[in-house]
């Protein structure tokens, strides 16, 4: 297959800092489209790939999976883009295309693996599949999703992950009027969560480590905020729903199961390293649940994407040129970010 070359940034081992370096893309099939790649978002994930904290990293590795761009090129049977449009990419950008779960919309359950943007097998090129830390990126019209004109191009880029991982869950344990929504964690994904169970008319509760965020988490659209390590405030809260846990920090996860109500259900969304240990009585007492759920898929993310230009929801962000990414890494580590970093891509 014939490829060109662009302008990419990644990393050669855990151990070096990411540098600049060409990779390749392919040329465009039939249902392609090519982007030219204007903002991507920093994830905790790409971090932990580029570490290679959960094992399975592929080295050289470029991470990115919150892309948005420019059409700049369509394949000749593309119906969905044209050139010019504000299009976007984000975890998935392959599935099977025929199990059950691809089928219903939800490839991010794919039976027989769904392609991820980068770190996953290219079965285009061989090798494996490089990511939004770049100039320039090729994926099917499937698998790619349009940004409303109401939402800014650089702030909407976390709605693509941070925004889509939250959403699922919220519409899934159908968050709404009536039911009250504890947000554990106030970062990338847990600044998203509140505002959208806001949006959505849930009663937010935040749980967060640090009395410093109480406003800001009602600024973002919280009811309540109860300071975790406060252990007359963690008695005092009021039962709830459904507890999304975004921390992808080792913590126990037994102080939330207890502040469920029956058939309440603790989310799962970050990714800790280590297993988290549960005790049973902490579930059975209340039919409780221990849940977790992945992104979601095309037709959701393009949902979630239409639902924050309604309601006027962006990403808070702190927006860096792309050489700085290194920066942005190593304080993404520290926890020294007001909530997502988004790259510059221009500035490559």
């Amino acid at each position: 297959m014939k490829t060109y070359q662009t302008r990419a940034i990644g990393t050669d081992a855990p151990s070096k800092p990411l540098t600049e370096r060409n990779i390749p893309r392919r040329d465009l099939l039939p249902h392609d489209v090519q982007i030219e790649i204007l903002y991507c978002g920093i994830c905790h994930s790409d971090l932990h790939v580029v570490k290679n904290d959960w094992g399975g990293t592929t080295y050289p590795v470029v991470p990115g999976h919150e892309i948005v761009g420019r059409v700049t090129k369509v394949g000749g049977e593309v119906g969905k883009f044209k050139v010019g449009e504000v299009a976007a990419i984000g975890c998935i950008v392959d599935s099977c295309r025929s199990c059950e779960y691809c089928r219903s919309g939800e490839e991010q359950y794919c039976e027989n693996g769904w392609s991820v943007v980068f770190n996953s097998p290219d079965k285009h090129l061989g090798g494996m599949s490089y990511g939004g830390f770049s100039k320039s990126i090729v994926a099917d019209e499937n698998y790619v999703l349009r940004i409303p004109e109401l939402l800014d191009p650089a702030s909407a880029a976390p709605i693509l992950c941070a925004g889509i991982t939250v959403y699922s869950p919220l519409k899934h344990w159908k968050a709404g009027p009536g039911k009250k929504v504890g947000v554990l964690g106030m970062g990338g994904l847990g600044h998203m969560a509140i505002k959208i169970a806001a949006a959505m008319g849930a009663e937010v509760t935040v749980f967060t480590t640090s009395s410093a965020k109480a406003a800001d988490a009602k600024r973002l659209g919280a009811s309540k905020v109860v300071v975790s390590t406060d252990e007359q405030q963690m008695v005092g809260c009021a039962k709830q729903d459904l507890i999304v846990d975004t921390v992808s920090a080792e913590h126990d996860a037994n102080a939330y199961l207890k502040l469920l109500k029956v058939d309440g259900s603790l989310v799962l969304v970050g990714l800790p390293v280590k297993p988290l240990e549960v005790g049973a009585f902490n579930i059975v007492g209340g039919r409780k649940s221990l849940s977790g759920s992945n992104i979601g898929g095309i037709a959701e993310t393009q949902e979630v994407l239409d639902f924050c230009a309604h309601h006027k929801i962006a990403a808070e962000i702190e927006l860096l040129p792309a050489g700085r990414v290194n920066e942005a890494m190593e304080r993404l580590e520290k926890g020294d970010v007001r909530y997502r970093f988004v790259l510059d891509m221009t500035r490559l």
